[in-house]
């Protein structure tokens, strides 16, 4: 099996992305589900056919879905955080505590990825595609499994009297009646999911962006910490580009062919400049391009289509890139971080850093990213560049 899902900031394409994959999957021959986790849908509108919290056949091979699973666990959720916050209160805890005490953080996410993970097993599919929330919803969402486990366990030390104000929940989640049994299960499919989320063999994830620079932000910040919790990213998907823009894929990009309208060609400059930052600074990715559509992309005939144009004759259910664009390793009490680069100049590197964004100038090339809170309070003091990777050393303040 293969899971694939499409991040992005809202408004880039995800949606489109994921769905012209699924059907290109669909048309190869493989049985395969596209499913929402966002929960302003537009998955139907994409196919053009109303959807369901279930599978839908919508095309041979093709099945999609829209959860609403997050509503449900709010609704019920909601009704015992009421009750056992109140019942922590009289047993002396303060109201502000208690009502902390009485919410698992990212329930809603956890449930949202063990439905797909049960949609996917159930239904025997090859492939499972995901249109996945706007990034800093779904960076939640990935990051919940590493921290569900730990909650719980603090969850325990409540005593019995909390875990069984849990049964409610825990009979709508699982077939489990009993809570103190239910409650090890959820944490044990939290645990096998972690494992599947984070295997290169059955789950990739692909950044979906546009050449602007807010969006090309939020892309490098989903990358760091994509690659920091170890979640195999294979490859950038950029939409919307404009005719005329050529690059060598070595992140040197020009206008080949300049629009006669100014404007125009004002915008092709500006895209050129950041589809250049967008080949240097997500290395080594490999990059699918796509430009803008002369139609709305709605239906089948135009998915069908941007498949075509992203991905060609290849199938996009394929492992495109393993291994990890970037890495934070633990050198003593030192954070050294791994960024494979290109064949570049061999010169002094030179590096600055800005709060939580670090400069990267080797010779002819730079490389600006974001990075993860754990090195942004840190000061880069050493880099070395050697045998096509750069190691820069975070060690501690004072």
């Amino acid at each position: 099996m293969r899971i694939i899902l499409y991040l992005g900031k809202g408004g880039v394409g995800k949606t489109t992305v994921a769905a012209a994959t699924a059907l290109r999957s669909a048309e190869l021959g493989y049985r395969t589900l596209v499913v929402s986790t966002d929960i302003a849908h537009s998955l139907a509108d994409s196919l053009d056919r109303p959807l369901e919290s279930e599978p839908v056949a919508v095309a041979p091979n093709l099945f999609a879905q829209e959860i609403n699973v997050l509503d449900e666990v709010r609704e019920h959720w909601g009704k015992l955080q009421g009750y056992m916050g109140n019942l922590l209160r009289k047993q002396g805890m303060s109201k502000a505590i208690a009502e902390e005490m009485a919410i698992i953080p990212g329930m809603e996410e956890i449930v949202s990825l063990l439905h797909i993970h049960r949609s996917a097993m159930e239904g025997h599919f090859d492939r499972v595609i995901v249109d996945a929330a706007p990034t800093g919803e779904t960076m939640r969402l990935l990051t919940m499994p590493e921290s569900f486990q730990w909650y719980v366990d603090r969850f325990y030390n409540w005593g019995d009297t909390a875990v069984r104000l849990t049964g409610g929940l825990l009979r709508r989640l699982m077939p489990d009646k009993d809570p103190l049994r239910g409650l090890p299960k959820l944490v044990e499919d939290v645990k096998v999911l972690q494992g599947i989320l984070s295997d290169p063999s059955i789950s990739s994830y692909r950044l979906v962006l546009n050449p602007e620079k807010m969006v090309i932000k939020e892309a490098a910040r989903a990358l760091t910490y994509l690659s920091l919790f170890g979640y195999p990213v294979d490859a950038a998907v950029v939409n919307r580009v404009l005719p005329g823009i050529v690059s060598d894929g070595q992140g040197n990009v020009r206008v080949a062919q300049p629009s006669d309208d100014p404007y125009l060609h004002s915008l092709q400059q500006t895209q050129a400049r950041y589809l250049g930052e967008i080949e240097r600074d997500f290395y080594p990715l490999p990059i699918f391009r796509s430009g803008w559509a002369r139609a709305e992309m709605v239906g089948l005939d135009q998915l069908r289509q941007l498949a075509v144009d992203l991905f060609g004759e290849r199938d996009p259910g394929e492992v495109f890139f393993t291994g990890q664009a970037q890495e934070v390793v633990e050198e003593g009490e030192d954070y050294v971080l791994k960024l494979p680069l290109p064949r570049v100049e061999l010169e002094k590197v030179k590096l600055t850093k800005r709060g939580d964004e670090l400069f990267v100038v080797i010779g002819n090339f730079k490389r600006e990213m974001l990075l993860p809170a754990v090195l942004a309070q840190r000061d880069a003091t050493e880099a070395v560049f050697a045998q096509g990777v750069l190691k820069v050393r975070f060690p501690p303040k004072g």
